[in-house]
């Protein structure tokens, strides 16, 4: 009997350690979800640009996507999160994306040569 419990505490630890990682979701649901990061990512790779595979981050909880990251723009921003929307599995999106300010630098001042007078002789 000793023995038996002392094999069932280390079971029992690993069990809960392995289901606290995500408590809400069963394993089938963390397999879905990762399919649909998947596709939101290769699809993302091939309508808006290879770049948004390191730029936009892709979370994915119960089919519920969260979006976050620098974009060049408020457009591209909307394209990324209808196609992310377009993915079958999504229940839905939220569009954390920030659309990045390019600063222009303040003009140079311009020197404008000075032309001497001309004297008549």
């Amino acid at each position: 009997m000793r023995q038996i419990y002392r094999l069932s505490i280390p079971l029992l630890a690993a069990a809960f350690l392995l289901s606290a990682c995500r408590p809400s979701q069963t394993v089938g649901r963390q397999t879905d979800d990762a399919a649909i990061k998947t596709k939101i990512k290769a699809k993302l790779a091939t309508e808006v640009g290879a770049s948004t595979l390191t730029a936009v981050e892709v979370n994915v909880t119960n089919g519920v996507v969260t979006l976050a990251g620098p974009v060049a723009s408020e457009d591209e921003k909307q394209r990324i999160g209808a196609a992310a929307a377009g993915v079958e599995g999504v229940a839905s999106v939220t569009n954390n994306l920030q659309v990045s300010v390019v600063e222009v630098p303040p003009p140079q001042p311009v020197e404008v040569p000075t032309i001497p007078p001309v004297t008549t002789p």
